[in-house]
């Protein structure tokens, strides 16, 4: 059976300079390794004609919108992810093109308190395959979200996430 590429989505998420370069405040140990399966995923996905969804953290300079837990990080100079710094930017090798869609979220799933399933509905998505970091907090609420909302097909590619430490990555994906 031929798959049907235009139904299915890929989300990309948090794969900004603060989270993956080295020395980044909130650098993901294995990041920067995922870099190039990454990348591999978006090119197979722009060949299939997916909808690219870039998920990604900008937050208020002074932290507002984060986690509670985070808060601390954030100083009258700002802290990560801060909304046109540096450290938001995606890192070297990915590129928005036109066409894809670029979803801001404020908390670990892309589902909460974003649009993102109105807007997946509205292009006919029902299908997800997700990259990008950190596997136990941003990716997995993104797939138990995703899975809670009815997509009948989700999918996380394996060496195209990473966590801060290969056992809780590995660990994770077995569940």
């Amino acid at each position: 059976m031929a798959k049907d590429w235009k139904k299915t989505a890929l989300l990309v998420i948090d794969m900004q300079n603060d989270f993956v370069l080295p020395g980044a405040p909130l650098r993901v140990d294995g990041a920067a390794a995922i870099v190039p399966n990454v990348t591999k995923s978006v090119e197979l996905a722009r060949e299939h004609g997916m909808l690219i969804v870039w998920v990604v953290r900008e937050h208020d300079k002074l932290g507002r919108d984060v986690e509670l837990f985070r808060r601390h990080l954030y100083t009258e100079k700002g802290g990560p992810t801060v909304k046109g710094h540096e450290g938001s930017e995606l890192v070297e090798g990915l590129k928005m093109h036109e066409g894809d869609y670029k979803l801001v979220k404020t908390r670990f799933s892309a589902f909460f308190a974003t649009n993102l399933h109105s807007v997946l509905l509205t292009a006919g998505i029902d299908s997800l395959v997700i990259v990008g970091i950190q596997t136990p907090n941003c990716i997995r609420q993104t797939v138990f979200d995703a899975v809670a909302l009815d997509y009948p097909s989700v999918s996380v590619i394996v060496d195209a996430t990473a966590a801060k430490t290969p056992e809780v990555h590995s660990g994770l994906l077995r569940i």
